[in-house]
C-alpha cells in the first residue's frame, strides 16, 4: 500500500471537509444535479476520447496508485551480482531452478538458459518493457483528460444554474440560493481534477518511470551475465541506475 498517496487523498478531503463544516452545514455543499454534471458528465466526456477497453483499463492501471510493490534496484542488483557468479563457474545452464524474486528478471535469465541469442533476448525483453510502460502511460492519460474535463464540465454546470438564476430575477431572495447551488458544479470540478484526477495521473506517472528504470537495468544485466561479464563488472554497471547518495552504501 501506498501511504502517500492514500494520506495525500483522505487527508485533502478531510481538510476540505472540516472546512465546509466550519463554514457551516455540510447539507448546503451538496447538490445531485452538480455531483450528476461534473462526475457523470466529465466520465462521458473522457470516455468519447479514448476507446471503451481503454477506459475501462485505466481503473485497473489507477489501483498502481494505491497499491503497487517494486522491487528495489539494490535488491536487484544483489540478485544479478549472485546470477552472474553462478554462470561463471558453471555455464548458464546452471541458472535452472535458482530462485529469482523478481518475475521480468526471471523470465529474462530463463531465455538465457533456453539458449536464446543476445538479439532475440534484447528484443523480447525490450518489448515486454514498452508495453508495461504504455500501460502506465495510458491510464496517465485517461486521468490527466478527467483532470482537464472535470472543471470545464464545473463551469458548464455553473453556466446552466446562473441562466437558471436570471431567468428568476423576479424574486430576489430565490437569488442568493440559486448562486450557491451554481457555483457547487465549479467547487464539484475543480475537486475532481486536483484532489483525483490530476493527482493519480502524476503518480501512474511516476510508476511508469520507476517500472522502466528497474526493467532496463534487468536487461542490461541479462545480457551483461550472457556476454560473461565479471560479476563485479556487471555490479559497477548496475550500480550508475541508483541515485548518486546510494552508490557507495550499496558497493559497501
Amino acid at each position: 500500500m501506498d501511504l502517500a498517496t492514500l494520506v495525500g487523498l483522505v487527508g485533502g478531503f478531510a481538510i476540505v471537509v472540516f472546512a465546509m463544516v466550519l463554514g457551516g452545514s455540510l447539507g448546503m455543499f451538496v447538490d445531485v444535479p452538480s455531483i450528476l454534471i461534473v462526475l457523470v458528465g466529465s466520465t462521458l466526456v473522457v470516455l468519447m476520447k479514448f476507446s471503451l477497453a481503454g477506459f475501462l483499463s485505466a481503473g485497473k492501471v489507477a489501483a498502481k496508485a494505491f497499491a503497487f510493490k517494486l522491487d528495489k534496484p539494490e535488491e536487484i542488483i544483489e540478485s544479478v551480482v549472485e546470477l552472474a557468479d553462478a554462470a561463471r563457474k558453471g555455464g548458464l545452464l546452471s541458472l535452472e531452478g535458482k530462485e529469482i524474486p523478481n518475475p521480468f528478471l526471471a523470465k529474462g535469465i530463463q531465455l538465457l538458459i533456453d539458449g536464446h541469442d543476445a538479439e532475440v533476448v534484447r528484443s523480447l525483453m525490450s518489448r515486454d518493457r514498452d508495453l508495461a510502460v504504455a500501460r502506465h502511460g495510458s491510464g496517465a492519460q485517461v486521468f490527466s483528460a478527467l483532470g482537464d474535463v472535470g472543471p470545464a464540465m464545473g463551469m458548464i454546470g455553473t453556466l446552466i444554474g446562473l441562466v437558471a438564476m436570471l431567468s428568476n430575477m423576479d424574486d430576489p431572495k430565490s437569488i442568493g440560493p440559486a448562486m450557491a447551488v451554481a457555483l457547487l458544479t465549479t467547487l464539484y470540478g475543480a475537486m475532481l481534477a486536483n484532489m483525483v484526477a490530476i493527482p493519480i495521473a502524476d503518480k501512474l506517472k511516476l510508476r511508469m518511470g520507476e517500472e522502466e528504470l528497474i526493467k532496463t537495468m534487468a536487461i542490461d544485466a541479462i545480457l551483461a551475465i550472457q556476454a560473461g561479464q565479471n560479476p563485479r563488472v556487471i555490479e559497477s554497471m548496475l550500480r550508475t541506475y541508483l541515485p548518486e547518495g546510494k552508490r557507495e552504501v550499496a558497493a559497501e
